[in-house]
């Protein structure tokens, strides 16, 4: 049990009065200690893995048993390869052994109620975001599993910034979006974990509470900086140079920025309805 709070108190800055349950503590610990990795050892994961890893992660909870959620290999090169120039911020993902791409899929409910001539009035937001929390799912659930195969991971959110592109160079058809992206392959180290804020500002009982928030961001703010200060700060053309740079300036300054407002109007051309 030290173990794990040793890890809680590593990752959120506090040491809880927890008990561990009888079983399942390795699996709580890994959960515990995950990195996040970027840097691979010069080996390839084979696609029978990556089809067991598939297996196991479509095992994961569905809203209603609907199954939105896809998977999608990337196994050929020149695809990865235009993918990767897509994203040059983030070089690594050319040298990841595998890259995955995680779909949510309400294609498919569509087809089904068609097939079986019943109709569809659900065409409204909560079909995208069924089909997006499926995904999702899907997709934690995969990293679950290709960690505890020794595996290391990395998402990549930012496949949502070309969602047009990959969805052509991918096929994807209405009703189908990339949810993310995943880069993975034999850890070439071990990888940081990532100091998170508090339990107390994320975990709430009976009803939401920010009581103290802002006081536990700016504490969370120089905890994570004398762990793993920033290499440089963001925009310093337009914000100047701040005399202490935390995380949350870091993402102050990070959606200070438009990013991603086309991925409505990508996401209505793919067939939704977002009322």
């Amino acid at each position: 049990m030290d173990n794990l709070l040793d890890l809680i108190e590593k990752r959120f800055g506090e040491r809880p009065d927890i008990e561990a349950p009888a079983e399942g503590k390795e699996t709580i610990r890994k959960l515990l200690d995950h990195r996040v990795i970027r840097r691979f050892a010069e080996k390839p994961v084979e696609p029978g893995l990556l089809r067991l890893l598939s297996a196991a992660a479509l095992a994961s909870p569905t809203k209603s048993d609907l199954q939105q959620g896809d998977i999608l290999i990337v196994a050929d090169a020149a695809k990865r390869a235009r993918i990767a120039a897509l994203l040059p911020d983030q070089p690594w993902i050319a040298g990841a052994p595998a890259l995955v791409l995680f779909l949510g899929n309400n294609r498919r409910q569509r087809q089904i109620a068609e097939w079986r001539g019943k109709p569809f009035p659900n065409d409204h937001l909560d079909a995208f975001f069924n089909a997006a929390v499926d995904g999702a799912i899907v997709m934690a659930t995969f990293i679950v599993a290709a960690e505890a195969a020794g595996l290391g991971c990395c998402p990549i959110s930012t496949i949502r910034n070309h969602a047009a592109a990959v969805s052509d160079w991918c096929g994807l058809p209405d009703h189908v979006f990339p949810v993310a992206g995943l880069g993975l392959g034999w850890p070439a180290d071990p990888g940081h974990m990532s100091a998170r804020l508090p339990l107390s500002a994320r975990v709430h009982l009976d009803r939401f509470d920010e009581t103290g928030i802002e006081a536990g961001v700016d504490a969370y703010d120089r905890r994570r900086h004398g762990i793993f200060p920033y290499r440089q700060q963001r925009d310093e053309a337009r914000f100047g140079h701040a005399e202490f740079y935390g995380w949350s300036e870091d993402k102050a300054r990070q959606y200070a920025t438009p990013e991603r407002a086309d991925f409505g109007a990508y996401v209505r051309a793919r067939g939704f309805r977002l009322d």
